[in-house]
């Protein structure tokens, strides 16, 4: 995929798409010194990574303002929400040189973001309005990670693999949620799951 065919697809300014190049630009020329991320997918990065990601944009509540992103990595989602207008964004990585490479990429696309250089247990939780992740850890990690940021109105998006079904069987344990499931634009077998209402369920009483 192209930079054109990204914009013909996700229809954003070329500003936006002026930014991403610059991002793309930079994890190319990272690429080789750090894995920030799969050498196989270098080759199609606007539709393995920048797409990927971007696909998120639509799934996002009204007025979105506060999204913490998990695991962020090399900025994917996180850091291609927030050049495309997310206006407080925070990127979670415990990789110094992941962070690094953020700050860079960041600077490169003229966008503002909280990046987090620590484990996700060790922040000081907020409540936010998204959170996302993409490939940490399997849906019950996952949500013991969101908990503390979790606000009535929180909306969770986890893109995830061929594995998805075992995770909600696991999932269902546990929390009660409202869940909503769009298909991947970017990987036939994967799926994006939109969790909104998220609470954990309560023991039941003794008796």
């Amino acid at each position: 995929m192209t930079s054109e065919a990204f914009q013909a697809q996700t229809t954003v300014s070329r500003e936006t798409v002026d930014r991403l190049t610059a991002y793309a630009d930079l994890l190319c020329k990272w690429q080789p010194k750090i894995n920030l991320v799969g050498p196989s997918t270098m080759g199609d990065v606007w539709r393995r990574h920048f797409l990927d990601s971007a696909q998120l944009w639509p799934l996002l509540p009204a007025g979105a303002k506060t999204l913490i992103d998990f695991g962020s990595g090399a900025g994917f989602p996180g850091l291609v929400l927030a050049i495309m207008g997310v206006p407080d964004v925070h990127l979670v990585e415990s990789d110094q040189r992941k962070c690094a490479f953020m700050r860079e990429a960041a600077r490169a696309a003229g966008v503002s973001v909280t990046i987090h250089n620590k484990r996700i247990e060790a922040i000081t939780a907020f409540p936010v309005d998204v959170v996302s992740s993409r490939a940490l850890a399997a849906l019950p990690q996952l949500l013991e990670f969101a908990a503390p940021f979790l606000a009535p109105h929180t909306v969770c998006l986890f893109p995830k693999g061929q594995n998805v079904e075992a995770e909600l069987t696991d999932l269902n344990k546990i929390w009660t949620l409202r869940m909503d499931r769009q298909p991947s634009l970017t990987d036939a077998d994967a799926t994006i799951l939109r969790l909104s209402e998220v609470r954990r369920e309560q023991p039941a009483d003794n008796v």
